[in-house]
């Protein structure tokens, strides 16, 4: 995260950061490395200017609404922080200053609690959970001093969740405006265990194929869905429903927004109103019946299940279900990838997957079968591999670096067409 120090820009310069709330605020959105282009085109669209591209994000500068509907809208932002102080430090000391200046009485009451969570990249401190205490310090000072009265801490569900970011001798400090990360959209069952592919890195990768759930852009097809995640951010793009919509934010309980509840009401009421049936099919499964219910019901939780066909199979012997279409698709690695009929545990990758002897064999066969039924589709196959087309035997005709957590992958795309180069060239 580098919002105080943006490596390239779109639009103008910003002015320093204020030290109260007020109608405008500087703010951050934080994405996965490699989404920031595409968070900035989304974030310009959103607000109607210009935005600041910087390392792990984008920045700029608006009003109370525009961070509500950033919240609510923003299918690639982690986060939507907002700036309330930035300045040069040396020591903890420095922090509590810089902390101690800002009107905290701006933001929350004595009644309400606080967190503070630090980040770091070459500080010389040396304890980041000293840093997070003296801010948390300066922070009840300031409203003990002002209220005659200190808020609590709570590191579950604070009213106020602030960031303080160290790079080098540069401090920053942070508002959270949404509480719980963006990419919680709240209908994902805890039953079914952590997702291989947060919901922002999903859009991430519908937004990097271009595909906008248009009438022109034909079906879309996850042939491994897992838990669903791409298949039920795709309905909710063709669908256009806020991201946010069935969910709370922190700015809610924040005092410069308690004057905008009315206007909140009505963001998330035009939200609601503008939901539509998709213009174009949505096709999904998994080689497990069990992780496709799971999907299935996950899409019932986020309100698109109509708008998404789910049938189990094995992505080997699955036919197309249109003539022309994209497959975006995460492929897994152990459990999701055996074949059916075998045990539920969890498989080392060489053994068999699908059908195939290992890993190896198993995407020659995948490329060999598109070949043979896909034609005339685009794949888009994120992996950590970046020999994938080798494996695949396939030429990309394009890779986008992108970030899967601490996991460096690329996005690959493949045109498919029919047979193989040597089959081709040997054909009357």
């Amino acid at each position: 995260m580098s919002g105080a120090r943006p490596l390239s820009r779109r639009g103008g310069d910003a002015p320093p950061a204020g030290k109260t709330a007020s109608s405008a605020f500087e703010l951050f959105l934080p994405c996965a490395a490699g989404v920031e282009p595409l968070l900035a085109e989304e974030a310009s669209k959103l607000a109607g200017l210009a935005v600041e591209v910087g390392r792990g994000g984008v920045a700029l500068r608006g009003d109370a609404a525009l961070a509500m509907r950033l919240n609510l809208e923003s299918r690639l932002a982690q986060r939507v922080l907002s700036r309330v102080a930035a300045a040069h430090y040396r020591s903890e000391d420095d922090l509590y200053a810089l902390a101690r200046a800002v009107r905290w009485g701006d933001w929350i009451t004595p009644r309400q609690t606080l967190r503070v969570d630090t980040t770091a990249r070459a500080a010389p401190l040396k304890s980041l959970n000293f840093a997070s205490l003296r801010i948390k310090d300066a922070v009840c000072d300031a409203l003990r001093e002002a209220a005659g009265a200190r808020p609590d801490v709570d590191t579950r569900d604070p009213d106020l969740s602030l960031v303080l970011h160290l790079e080098g001798n540069q401090a920053s400090l942070y508002v959270d405006t949404s509480g719980v990360p963006l990419f919680k959209r709240s209908w994902r069952d805890a039953q079914a265990g952590d997702a291989p592919l947060k919901e922002t890195l999903a859009a991430a990768l519908l937004a990097a194929a271009g595909w906008r759930g248009r009438a022109d852009d034909g079906a879309l097809l996850d042939p491994c869905c897992g838990s669903g995640t791409i298949a039920i951010e795709a309905a909710h793009i063709a669908c256009d429903r806020a991201p946010g919509l069935a969910r709370r934010f922190a700015f809610e309980r924040l005092q410069p927004f308690r004057d905008h509840g009315a206007a909140w009401r009505d963001m998330v009421g035009a939200a609601k109103a503008r939901v539509h049936a998709a213009a174009v099919p949505i096709f999904a499964g998994d080689v497990s019946f069990r992780m496709t219910d799971f999907a299935r019901r996950h899409a019932e939780r986020a309100g698109v299940a109509q708008a998404i066909e789910f049938k189990a199979g094995d992505m080997l012997q699955r036919p197309p279900p249109a003539a022309r279409g994209t497959m975006v698709l995460n492929p897994p690695y152990g459990e999701r990838l055996a074949p059916k009929g075998r045990g539920a545990a969890p498989r080392p990758a060489r053994e068999q997957v699908q059908g195939a002897p290992d890993m190896r064999s198993f995407f020659a066969a995948l490329a060999a079968h598109w070949k043979r039924h896909y034609a005339g589709w685009t794949a888009w196959v994120l992996s950590p591999d970046p020999k994938l087309p080798t494996l695949m035997r396939l030429q990309e005709s394009r890779r986008v670096p992108l970030w899967n957590g601490p996991i460096e992958c690329r996005l690959f795309r493949f045109d498919i067409v029919a047979g193989a180069m040597r089959e081709r060239a040997a054909a009357p």
